[in-house]
């Protein structure tokens, strides 16, 4: 893991290393050409792109997704609960210690 984390590391200051040292109109023979990591928040000539819009996800659209997903879930895990109870699997003792 820490050696994973060790090359992930280096790679991207040699990328950034090499973006730099192009952007500066250094050439080096040894830095290979790289495309532009953002091309998602600029143009090609580099201007910047505006904010894309907003999708707002209202109450009503995340209630319309959860409701059917908690009921789906309490009716599974009701029915395997019975399925375990029936095979005596997991049977719950009724032992009352309020003596």
């Amino acid at each position: 893991m820490a050696t994973a984390v060790l090359r992930f590391s280096r790679s991207l200051v040699s990328r950034n290393a090499a973006v730099v040292s192009r952007n500066t109109g250094l050439k080096s023979s040894h830095t290979p050409r790289l495309n532009q990591l953002r091309t998602a928040v600029s143009t090609a000539t580099g201007g910047v792109l505006p904010k894309p819009d907003k999708v707002s996800f209202g109450l009503i659209r995340m209630t319309v997704v959860v409701i059917p997903f908690l009921y789906v879930g309490t009716l599974i895990s009701k029915n395997f609960a019975a399925l375990l109870e029936e095979h005596d699997i997991f049977v719950p003792e009724d032992d009352d210690d309020d003596d």
